[in-house]
């Protein structure tokens, strides 16, 4: 498989892709998908990254890793292709939203329409071995994570960031050296073992949108069409 950004993004990380690391991590990940069942597919590898270019950056949503049951994965954050059932994540996160927005929990789980408006649904970990959560996590994918979102700093709009659960957060210290307009909202992850300790009721949509309206930008609709024919590129 080709290990290529798209371009708007390679040109932003190019120094970062130039170093041995990169074709390491390109290498061993090759080599994953050749051995077994990885996901998401390698066509959905970096579609977070053709979903949102960098200039339309708004809001990034920080994951762990895609995924890891067939069929769910497809690129973005939290997010799976159209007709899978709803992992408990992203049923919590859709709670939360009808809590803090009266948006009503959507049935579809494809997260494209977020995408499209700015939402960067970025895992720090971009791969996983099938039936094996944080199987990638000593790739080399949290060096180069780690990379884009001190690129992001380096952006001139203002970007909202939602840190949820402890892995998310350790970007914190990353996007504070931003010297540009930036939110940064942390809590608890959405998992069922820790959305009760400070998730729900955390309102970070509403906050999000308040922020983005105060710098002249326009809110995030947040309501996820039903029809999966209008999210087709993120299945």
């Amino acid at each position: 498989m080709e290990f290529v950004l798209p371009p708007a993004w390679r040109a932003l990380l190019r120094e970062e892709t130039e170093k041995p690391y990169w074709s390491a991590l390109s290498k061993r990940v090759d080599e994953a998908y050749d051995a077994g069942e990885v996901f998401p597919p390698r066509s959905k590898l970096f579609s977070a990254f053709e979903l949102t270019p960098p200039e339309r950056v708004r809001v990034v949503i920080l994951g762990q890793d895609p995924y890891h049951e067939p069929g769910q994965a497809n690129g973005l954050a939290f997010s799976v292709r159209p007709g899978i059932k709803l992992p408990p994540s992203l049923q919590n996160i859709y709670k939360e939203l009808e809590a803090d927005l009266s948006v009503p929990a959507a049935k579809n789980g494809d997260l494209t329409s977020w995408a499209r408006q700015g939402v960067f649904l970025l895992n720090t970990v971009l791969s996983v071995q099938a039936h094996r959560a944080n199987a990638h996590k000593d790739f080399g994918w949290q060096t180069f994570t780690d990379a884009v979102i001190a690129a992001l700093g380096s952006l001139p709009q203002p970007v909202a960031f939602v840190l949820w659960g402890a892995q998310a957060q350790k970007k914190a210290a990353i996007i504070r050296q931003s010297p540009h307009p930036r939110l940064i909202l942390e809590s608890p992850h959405p998992s069922p073992l820790s959305a009760y300790r400070g998730f729900f009721g955390s309102r970070p949509f509403s906050q999000v949108n308040a922020f983005l309206l105060s710098c002249g930008f326009p809110a995030i609709d947040w309501k996820i069409p039903e029809d999966a024919q209008n999210t087709a590129l993120g299945g």
